[in-house]
């Protein structure tokens, strides 16, 4: 099983590793219960992408058609789960899983504007104090010469 991890917003791509010939069936599923969300029959040239009744990934699902691999466009923590492909040819049928992981965004424009703000707070406050002790110094310096 592999592992895939991307932040919120961000697209992800489950990659089959593998080239398709032609005649195969690939049948994507996501989650325990095993929904499907995107089925191709290269043979008969049909694609379908599904929508659950929440229609989660509408809109949002491509599939690469040499590849059979899938990417999940403006990825949602909701799209964290199991998904699993299996790729039937006359030849062999593969099987594979992922666990895909979509972390919240580390921060919206608000707490990125507090941010900034708070930054430029600091950089002002810094150089006040650095031009307050350069001030202070030179009058001691001026006090000890006039001594």
């Amino acid at each position: 099983m592999k592992s895939v991890s991307e932040t919120e917003g961000e697209s992800v791509t489950l990659q089959t590793d593998t080239e398709t010939h032609g005649d195969e069936l690939i049948v994507w599923r996501f989650g325990d219960e095993g929904k499907l969300i995107a089925k191709h029959d290269l043979e008969a040239k049909s694609l379908r992408l599904y929508n659950d009744p929440d229609e989660r990934f509408r809109d949002r699902l491509k599939m690469d058609d040499r590849t059979g691999s899938l990417t999940i466009t403006n990825t949602r923590t909701t799209d964290s789960g199991v998904y699993k492909v299996k790729i039937s040819s006359s030849k062999q049928t593969l099987h594979k899983r992922f666990t895909v992981t979509v972390s919240e965004c580390c921060c919206g424009f608000t707490e990125a504007l507090i941010r900034l703000a708070l930054s430029a707070l600091v950089g002002v406050a810094t150089v006040g104090v650095l031009v307050h002790d350069i001030r202070s110094s030179s009058l001691q310096q001026k006090k000890s010469v006039q001594k």
